[in-house]
């Protein structure tokens, strides 16, 4: 597909924010308008098992004090519920930030706001399905949401609309992967069928972001390609802000819901696979440039990930012989 327009000016005028912006109006409709027709609404109370729920402590004098072994999640589960809900809570800030890079006008605002009421689901239905199953210590649970939405969120990508659409097209998938990672090691098949539920929605962003990005590379392929580099040679996740998010992402990644190696094979890799980013011709020099730098970044993390790998399978082992003595 080729997007042109009288208002863009000589193809070799530079690029800016705005007429990017101008010149994708067209694909976000048209995407919109995609997303429209296959996303299906859900009603998140019916994934929450209210009928486990009860009273805590407070103004209730039945209330009972929450305890771990109330619930059946496990560690693991647990840790990473918490950091997906907190990454949820954020979304005013990440609605603010969309919102002030995409505009509110036209198919771009048309698409935060669906966007942001999409979401806003996650969040809600996280929290319910935690409370009810007494997964998670409701005071402390509180106590990391005031201190997470207390700092606040700047995403790294703010500078550029360009980088920020390539963002959130990795960024949705490692959501999309950590939620289902976490519903396979949670321990609780209605844990898990919610979080199938909420990586569904977040596929469906993935393919919106990944189709904009396409059209990126065929608008601005040298830009695109140094965007893509920097993202995915800089990423990190939303929720790194939080209290102890470096703790928590050492534990996901030995529990095997997100480390290195997922990060690698189920989330790079993916998108840089179906829109041929290595293998792309007619660039630039910057471009090419670019395009190597990714592909140096990419051998490099694939062997850090290997290292990481045989790491997990020797304390694996270590484990599993303490278990068998």
């Amino acid at each position: 597909m080729t997007i042109t327009s009288p208002h863009l000016g000589s193809p070799a005028a530079a690029w800016t924010d705005a007429r990017l912006l101008y010149a994708l109006e067209e694909v976000v409709e048209t995407e919109l308008n995609r997303h429209l027709k296959v996303a299906k609404d859900w009603m998140p109370h019916e994934y929450v098992p209210f009928s486990d729920a009860r009273n805590f402590p407070g103004i209730f004098e039945d209330g009972e004090a929450w305890d771990k072994e109330q619930s059946k999640v496990t560690e693991i589960g647990r840790i990473a519920l918490v950091v997906n809900l907190l990454t949820e809570d954020n979304l005013p800030s990440y609605h603010h930030e969309i919102a002030s890079l995409f505009g509110r006008d036209g198919a771009w605002g048309t698409w935060v706001h669906r966007w942001t009421a999409e979401e806003g689901r996650h969040g809600i239905v996280m929290r319910d399905y935690l409370l009810a199953s007494r997964a998670v210590d409701p005071d402390k649970l509180e106590a990391f949401r005031m201190a997470h939405m207390s700092e606040g969120f700047e995403s790294d990508n703010r500078h550029s609309m360009l980088h920020s659409v390539a963002y959130v097209a990795f960024q949705e998938l490692a959501t999309r992967i950590s939620h289902r990672n976490t519903g396979h090691q949670s321990g609780d098949p209605v844990c898990d069928r919610m979080l199938a539920r909420i990586a569904t929605d977040e596929n469906l962003h993935m393919v919106f972001y990944r189709n904009l990005l396409k059209s990126s590379f065929e608008l601005a392929p040298d830009l695109t390609m140094q965007a893509v580099r920097d993202v995915v040679v800089n990423f990190r996740m939303p929720g790194h802000g939080m209290p102890g998010f470096e703790r928590m992402a050492a534990q996901m990644a030995i529990g095997e819901v997100y480390n290195m190696r997922i990060h690698h094979d189920d989330v790079l890799q993916p998108v840089l696979r179906h829109l041929r980013v290595l293998e792309m011709d007619g660039l630039g020099p910057v471009g090419l440039q670019a395009q190597e730098e990714l592909g140096l970044f990419m051998g490099g993390l694939d062997a850090e990930a290997s290292k990481f790998d045989a790491k997990l399978a020797a304390r694996k082992a270590r484990m599993a012989a303490r278990a068998s003595a």
